[in-house]
């Protein structure tokens, strides 16, 4: 199980990542608030990490990062339209976690062909234990 200051992390960089197109829209701040929950995180600290964000702690489980870079996946399609600046922005999140440049191209080339984009979270652990393996 992650530490306190991990959980912190993860949302520090999913609010980064939801600030890439400068709002953050209300759908996004509820899914923010949703995985907040997931992680046992008040809203009170949540919307701390808004104006104070942690910095980055690596993950040291690898089933963890492949996690975090489903809800940044998940949290990306939330809005309407997909913008090469936060794709580029989601490649390089899963590239400093150390996931394979191979899967993640893989999984952001297999989400146009999902419902909603939306790749399963069962497929996408299995794109990336090929690489892991």
């Amino acid at each position: 199980m992650i530490n306190r200051v991990e959980k912190l992390s993860l949302l520090s960089e999913m609010i980064a990542f939801a600030q890439t197109d400068a709002s953050i829209k209300t759908i996004e701040y509820k899914f923010l608030l949703g995985v907040a929950k997931q992680l046992e995180i008040s809203q009170e600290d949540l919307v701390y990490l808004f104006e104070y964000p942690v910095s980055y702690v690596h993950l040291k489980s690898h089933s963890e990062r492949i996690v975090q870079f489903h809800r940044l996946v998940l949290l990306m399609n939330l809005g309407q339209n997909i913008t090469n600046k936060e794709l580029v922005k989601l490649h390089n999140f899963g590239l400093r976690m150390g996931l394979s440049h191979e899967s993640i191209n893989r999984v952001l080339d297999l989400m146009e062909s999902f419902p909603n984009k939306i790749v399963p979270p069962d497929f996408l652990i299995d794109i990336f234990k090929v690489q892991y393996n």
